[in-house]
């Protein structure tokens, strides 16, 4: 059945009517018709039917002018100007009123059409049926309005969904917002377990379970078999909790399923039968289904780029460090949030014949590109430390390095010589976050001179040498740990310096403790490399 061939069919309608003969007749002509009347013999009483909370509206009221409590025509402006019946059509009938004077009044005070009494039934049940057709239009444009907004907030948030989880919630809520129906999801999670969330209603939350591993299959089967698209298709309620185990959708199901390739896993939505009150209702439904479909996918691409990313990312960064005479080290790094674009933060402690060289940087830049420029900064680094260059002369390098390969790039580094019997360190550090030393004594600073970032062709100064009395406790961090967005640096770094003073005074409960008090919730890098100084 299409959605227009609904507009005529029977209505309840409200007569307005202190004649009883009238009110009579006019019951019986649109009973005979197939129509509920409402009576009421004035317009209190009218008012009165329109105002009840519990029952619907009537599609039409049909009013007398001549009303003992008040005029038709009053009566007509209550009804338009209150918010709840603004859009009840109103006919009036009149044997009195019946001048084009009195047609034009009661058009301007809110009639949509005029009668003259005596009236003829097949005329009076003509304008109905008429102002049924145009009501009942103009209702199903303002809903599909409404429903196409909603459409595109769901579509919105689906495709704005960060994991699997707010996908499952947005797919689900988005489709019993639009049909203003309990709604269920099917899809695929990336792990290949098949997930069912369910809602409802459009405000109630969603629930997610675990479904049984074919049940795609068998959805497939029932709609879309080998084929891509969109479809919808209407199945018992006992082949739905076969499927599903669940028959919280009530009796017949809608289901719309939708791929974009063969061999592809589908996303599956479903309503209650009777929520699709036309095609326009389906092709809703199918279309949401289509754009959870694809947003699905870009999700899993993505999803299974960023962890080939990041698995390439974590290969590039060293899984251990070296164990050194009278250096005790510690290291931890997270990546961002999984959702989040992989960085170009990296660490590192290379022995040489100098030293113990300790190194933290950042290549700007959340990409996997940043992440492969990172990979190549370590392994020169490292070359660079290991044939004996010292600190000032490995930036350098580096600094004709990244104007050779990567001309538009930048990095900070800083690095850390502790040399041979850790009595002194020599600190070089290009443009990154200070390092934070904390003497023997428990006195803490940070080592604030520093020269330009990497990859500005700019010369780099000496290093500083400072003298690290057995003792010395020595942390370098990458920005993501200490940044937060909207504070100061500054405000950061010294809450970061009174966390290492009053933490646990173990090196790597240390470590914990500023990961767990710092590290929440940040969607960059971190990278923490701690080292205590014993000397020997």
């Amino acid at each position: 059945m299409t959605d227009s061939s609904r507009d005529t069919d029977p209505a309840t309608i409200l007569v307005v009517e202190d004649s009883e003969t009238n009110l009579y007749l006019l019951t019986s002509w649109l009973e005979r018709a197939g129509h509920v009347v409402i009576g009421a013999k004035d317009a209190g009483e009218g008012l009165k039917h329109l105002a009840a909370a519990e029952a619907p509206l009537p599609e039409i009221a049909i009013v007398d002018v001549r009303l003992p409590d008040m005029s038709g025509f009053e009566l007509s402006e209550q009804i338009k100007s209150n918010a709840r019946t603004t859009a009840l059509p109103v006919i009036h009938i009149s044997a009195s009123a019946v001048s084009a004077e009195d047609h034009a009044e009661g058009l301007r005070r809110g009639a949509d059409t005029y009668l003259n009494q005596p009236l003829d039934p097949g005329e009076l049940l003509a304008t109905v049926t008429a102002t049924l057709r145009y009501a009942r239009a103009r209702r199903r444009a303002e809903q599909l309005a409404r429903q196409l907004l909603t459409l595109n907030e769901a579509t919105m948030s689906v495709y704005s969904a960060v994991g699997f989880h707010s996908f499952a919630s947005a797919a689900t809520s988005g489709a019993a917002r639009l049909l203003s129906s309990p709604a269920g999801a099917v899809f695929l999670s990336p792990e290949g377990q098949a997930v069912h969330s369910t809602s409802d209603g459009p405000t109630a939350a969603v629930r997610t379970y675990a479904a049984r591993p074919d049940v795609l299959d068998r959805l497939l089967q029932q709609s879309l078999g080998d084929g891509t698209g969109a479809t919808v298709t209407r199945i018992a309620r006992g082949q739905w909790q076969a499927l599903l185990g669940t028959g919280h959708l009530g009796g017949h199901i809608a289901m719309a399923v939708a791929r974009t390739k063969r061999g592809r896993p589908p996303v599956c939505l479903a309503v209650p039968a009777d929520a699709l009150t036309g095609t326009d209702d389906e092709h809703l439904l199918q279309q949401l289904a289509h754009a959870c479909a694809l947003a699905l996918e870009a999700l899993r691409t993505y999803n299974e780029e960023h962890t080939l990313a990041l698995a390439l990312q974590r290969s590039l960064l060293p899984s251990d460090l070296p164990a050194v005479d009278g250096v005790d080290l510690a290291f931890r790094y997270l990546p961002a949030s999984e959702n989040a674009e992989i960085g170009g933060d990296f660490y590192e402690a290379i022995p040489t014949g100098d030293g113990l060289l300790l190194a933290i940087g950042d290549v700007l830049g959340h990409s996997l590109g940043a992440a492969i420029v990172m990979g190549g900064l370590r392994h020169a680094l490292r070359a660079y430390a290991i044939e004996g260059h010292p600190p000032q002369q490995v930036l350098d390098r580096l600094e004709a390095l990244l104007a050779h390969s990567h001309p538009t790039v930048t990095a900070s580094l800083c690095l850390v010589l502790v040399e041979a019997g850790g009595r002194r360190v020599q600190i070089a550090n290009a443009g990154h976050i200070p390092p934070l030393l904390v003497g023997p004594d428990g006195h803490a600073r940070f080592h604030t001179p520093h020269g330009p970032i990497l990859g500005m062709r700019a010369p780099h100064p000496a290093p500083t040498t400072l003298a690290t009395p057995p003792g010395t406790r020595l942390l370098l961090v990458t920005d993501g740990l200490v940044e937060v967005r909207n504070t100061s640096l500054n405000a950061t770094l010294d809450a970061f310096m009174e966390a290492v003073t009053t933490g646990p005074a173990g090196l790597q409960d240390l470590s914990d403790h500023l990961l767990d008090t710092f590290g929440r919730g940040k969607d960059d890098d971190i990278a923490l490399l701690a080292a205590d100084l014993r000397g020997s």
